[in-house]
């Protein structure tokens, strides 16, 4: 397990969160990033952006192996992309969904909660700029059998 987690901390610092360039839609105005290395793969394809939706997915050998969905929105002006982007890519090891339990920087405040493990998890991201709550995204997923 901790290969596929490896791989998956690497595809998440290389497309999304790391600024990677999208590949060709997969769905109609979808916006889709992948990553591959060796017999692994990692897509997040979603739609929308300021009301969005989405999946995570992983697979080896060809097979789903692990898939995580979020549903998130935009909530007031003064919410920030790129902050968004640079907290993702503080995913830590022990939980490696979307961001670290907080991160700081220039006002803004970025929170993710989580229920579960690797296996079957669900969770609740936001951010906030000073004392305004301007970001909120919900999460879950967990192994494919």
């Amino acid at each position: 397990m901790k290969g596929i987690i490896d791989f998956l901390l690497e595809a998440k610092k290389e497309t999304y969160a790391g600024k990677g360039s999208e590949t060709p839609p997969s769905r109609p105005q979808s916006h889709d990033l992948a990553f591959q290395k060796g017999n692994l793969k990692y897509l997040d394809t979603y739609l929308g952006t300021k009301k969005f939706a989405g999946e995570e997915a992983l697979w080896e050998d060809g097979k789903p192996v692990w898939a995580l969905n979020y549903a998130g929105r935009v909530l007031a002006d003064g919410f920030s992309g790129d902050f968004l982007k640079e907290a993702l890519l503080h995913v830590p090891e022990d939980k490696p969904f979307r961001g670290p339990e907080t991160y700081r920087r220039d006002g803004f405040t970025y929170k993710c909660t989580v229920d579960g493990d690797f296996q079957w998890f669900s969770g609740y991201e936001e951010i906030w700029n000073g004392a305004d709550k301007v970001y909120e995204c919900r999460f879950h997923g967990g192994l494919i059998q």
